[in-house]
């Protein structure tokens, strides 16, 4: 289990005051495949959470490489980013072709791959993207305002209305991907958002399929709706319910979390 502690980043020219956490749990696996993490830097944040899939060889380290890569070109770039579109989309590029490359000699089959949901703030706005069925959330006002749309059968299904979206955690294909990093050569599909504007009490939360598929997103919500709560205690509080929901069938259960201050 790992729980890292909440932790809060001002800078005093930028203005950029947050409040973070991450947690990871193991679940009812043989061992972790997920990678979250929060870098905190004087005029930037980049939240992003890594899930190798659980098959492949060497989900772990899929995961482990997809988000190095996306940190090490967060952190060689100067900040705040100039083109926060191009250095996602760009970020993702790089993060599956250094996944195809880790699996070049590989039957296809095997190859190490990983879904991944990443989000950069900055000057008082949010941009995010995502590869697979992580998710990034955005919450205000104890509401889910906006969240990511899984690139999955199951939720293909239910934006044609054959199913409910409280169908898609018993659906026989809800482990089903569409797009990942890594495997086949060609670049994934990927989904980036709009400039979001934040207001001051803004939660943005990025996860695995593990912690969102445990929870409604009333209880995402709900969890950051007092201000007073620490991000740390809400997202351990999530982590627990979406394990105690999923039962013995629990994956890994991880998610990096702000809290926009300013």
């Amino acid at each position: 289990m790992v729980i890292k502690r909440g932790s809060l980043a001002e800078s005093r020219g930028a203005r950029l005051r947050v409040e973070s956490a991450e947690v990871s749990l193991q679940g009812e696996r043989d061992s972790n495949q997920d990678r979250v993490n929060v870098a905190l830097a004087e005029q930037a944040v980049l939240l992003s959470a890594c899930d190798g899939m659980g098959g492949h060889a060497e989900g772990e380290r899929a995961a482990e490489v997809a988000q190095r890569t996306l940190l090490d070109r967060f952190w060689h770039a100067s900040q705040p980013l100039l083109d926060p579109f191009g250095f996602l989309h760009l970020g993702l590029g790089a993060a599956h072709e250094a996944l195809v490359t880790l699996g070049a000699q590989l039957p296809v089959e095997l190859r190490p791959r990983s879904t991944c949901a990443v989000c950069l703030v900055q000057q008082g706005s949010a941009f995010w993207a995502h590869v697979g069925d992580s998710r990034v959330y955005h919450v205000r006002a104890g509401q889910v305002l906006e969240r990511t749309r899984d690139h999955s059968h199951v939720e293909l299904l239910v934006r044609e209305g054959l199913i409910s979206a409280g169908q898609m955690q018993t659906h026989p294909l809800r482990n089903f991907v569409e797009s990942c990093l890594g495997g086949d050569p060609i670049l994934p599909e990927m989904t980036l958002s709009p400039r979001r504007a934040l207001q001051p009490g803004d939660v943005l939360l990025v996860c695995t399929d593990g912690f969102w598929s445990g929870l409604e997103d009333a209880h995402i919500a709900g969890a950051f709706r007092a201000a007073d709560t620490p991000m740390r205690d809400a997202l351990r509080s999530l982590a627990a319910l979406a394990l105690k929901n999923a039962g013995d069938a629990s994956d890994n259960t991880s998610a990096a979390a702000l809290r926009f201050l300013d």
